[in-house]
């Protein structure tokens, strides 16, 4: 097994009361392969083409790669609807390609964290077709529910769109799918299901990887009987389906394939409240859940694809979930975007000061309580891209959610929700990495499988790799300086001036340490008023060049961001 160099400072290590595990200390790179380097000119990236940019993610500082799945898929969901779970997608590579990649960063001192779904599968997986023949032990795999081919059993609706049963000729019976038709729920009360699920997980452990991010895991557990939902809910059903009686029994079975191994594991709970998280996280669960109240503060009361009120949102309301978050939750998962979000300077930041909003989310993401992510692109501050109708659109999200709200009568065509969809799709996340200004921004020599940003001539890696004071730069020197001080890692969170509506300012602390960190959130200057007893205060990093040298009483230029040591 590999051996890593560990992090840990003289200091901390000599600490008793601080619980000391390296995923608490790493930053984490999100890649989405598909978009990420493609090596052999097909126009779709592969895993070749991340090995190829091992030293750019060394020389980034990132200490684990989550790699978005890679498993053999028809790509309903791109790579999200697995149909086998031991192999690897043609386009992506081998299994040989996947192996080199590993070795690569584990020898960069790198860990690999893979992408798995295990709420549901694809179609075409093997247990699905033999389920679907009710096939010995494979009979009860899925949720399969008697009824008429024109009822379905329950009002469900998919987080897609539409009804969450598709009706099944074969088999004569209806199937339950809370995402695409093309991914059918797994049935988690079947013993059968869970203990296929721990030998296919013990398997990719032996295979060397060092955890897994597990999608969409607060799904697991559903109501008996499937009982109708409130149709006043955004996603109908969805408290029949969210985090079910029996989630926590299903999480610490699953939580038990890791304890032999030194891994991290992280789940995906869309719907977890803040209060929920360490229930499903601790010593006898997962590491950390993501937890996405912060990443809501913009939707409408309709939810996120509500067309009559969108994008607005409150530096108040941002600060109060993330403070509940650092003060309430054991340790925190830290993120602004990832492949389902929109790009975190389109949507938090300001566009008309992109360098410096850029940087001011990352300051904010690498100085919080808790492991940080940062989503490929987000270190050059790469923006939301300008869909011009359906047809550029490949997000299946997206499109149901738009044909939804055309069949229920909210809007009739596309052109009333372009607004919405430029502004809330997932297509932002998944266009191709920027790393030059060359044609396809060297991205690939083809013709790219998704369309380019058109900005890629301007923010690109190798404009911004050479530019000393870059948003690339700034991200390095934050995990530089993450990595070197402990009480960015393990000290504590205090909010400073709550109830101002430009700043959002706190300070970290850890015995004798204590660090103030001053973002002007906004597009106008700022004095800041708070008394932090910061006279021998020194910058430790800043994104203008000339910062005030000590916060009190010093006035702060629109998204100026600076890290202190007090």
């Amino acid at each position: 097994m590999t051996q890593f160099n560990s992090q840990l400072t003289t200091e901390s290590a000599q600490r008793t009361d601080i619980d000391e595990q390296w995923w608490k200390e790493a930053a984490v790179y999100q890649i989405y392969p598909r978009s990420f380097n493609d090596s052999d000119g097909d126009g779709v990236g592969d895993i070749p083409g991340i090995t190829e940019k091992a030293d750019y993610l060394d020389d980034l500082g990132v200490d684990v790669v989550w790699l978005c799945p890679v498993y053999e898929s028809p790509n309903a969901d791109n790579g999200y609807d697995i149909s086998d779970y031991r192999s690897i997608m043609d386009e992506f590579g081998t299994m040989a390609d996947w192996e080199e990649l590993l070795a690569e960063l584990h020898a960069r001192d790198i860990r690999l964290i893979m992408d798995l779904v295990v709420n549901h599968t694809s179609k075409q997986h093997e247990w699905f077709q033999q389920s679907r023949r009710r096939e010995g032990e494979f009979e009860d795999y899925y949720h399969w529910v008697d009824g008429t081919p024109d009822e379905p059993p329950n009002n469900w609706k998919s987080v897609f769109g539409g009804p969450a049963w598709t009706y099944d000729e074969e088999r004569g019976q209806w199937y339950l799918h809370l995402f695409d038709p093309e991914q059918p729920d797994l049935n988690w009360r079947n013993p059968d299901v869970r203990d296929a699920i721990t030998e296919m997980v013990t398997w990719w452990l032996e295979k060397g990887i060092d955890g897994f991010r597990l999608d969409a895991i607060d799904h697991l557990s559903k109501a008996d009987g499937y009982p109708d939902g409130d149709p006043d809910e955004p996603i109908v059903g969805v408290e029949h389906f969210s985090h079910g009686p029996r989630l926590p029994e299903y999480l610490d079975e699953l939580a038990a394939a890791f304890e032999d191994y030194d891994t991290m594991t992280v789940g995906e709970m869309g719907g977890a409240d803040i209060e929920q998280v360490d229930d499903f996280a601790g010593d006898d669960g997962l590491d950390m859940i993501f937890q996405f109240e912060h990443m809501g503060i913009d939707a409408g009361p309709d939810g996120p694809w509500d067309p009559e009120q969108f994008g607005e949102w409150e530096l108040g309301d941002l600060k109060e979930i993330i403070s509940q978050q650092q003060n309430q939750i054991d340790w925190p998962t830290l993120f602004f975007g990832n492949h389902d979000q929109p790009r975190p300077v389109s949507r938090f930041g300001d566009e008309s000061y992109h360098a410096e909003s850029a940087t001011l989310i990352a300051t904010l993401l690498l100085t919080l309580r808790g492991t940080p992510y940062i989503y490929q692109g987000e270190e050059i501050g790469m923006t939301n891209n300008e869909f011009d109708g359906l047809e550029e659109i490949d997000d299946p999200m997206t499109v149901g959610a738009v044909d939804d709200l055309i069949a229920d009568g909210v809007v009739d065509s596309y052109e009333e929700v372009a607004d919405l969809v430029n502004y809330q799709s997932r297509d932002h996340a998944r266009t191709p990495m920027q790393w030059d200004d060359t044609e396809n921004a060297d991205f690939t020599d083809e013709n790219p499988w998704f369309d380019l940003n058109e900005n890629f001539d301007e923010i690109n890696v190798e404009a911004l790799r050479s530019d000393a004071d870059s948003i690339w730069q700034h991200y390095q020197d934050l995990i530089d300086l993450r990595q070197a001080e402990d009480v960015l890692v393990y000290g504590d969170y205090d909010l400073l001036l709550p109830d101002h509506d430009q700043f959002y300012a706190y300070q970290r602390t850890l015995d004798d340490e204590r660090f103030v960190i001053v973002l002007n959130w906004s597009n106008e200057p700022a004095t800041f008023d708070a008394d932090v007893e910061a006279i021998d205060s020194e910058i430790l990093i800043s994104n203008y060049s000339d910062s005030p040298s000590t916060p009190s009483g010093e006035a702060f230029r629109p998204y100026e961001a600076v890290v202190y040591r007090c």
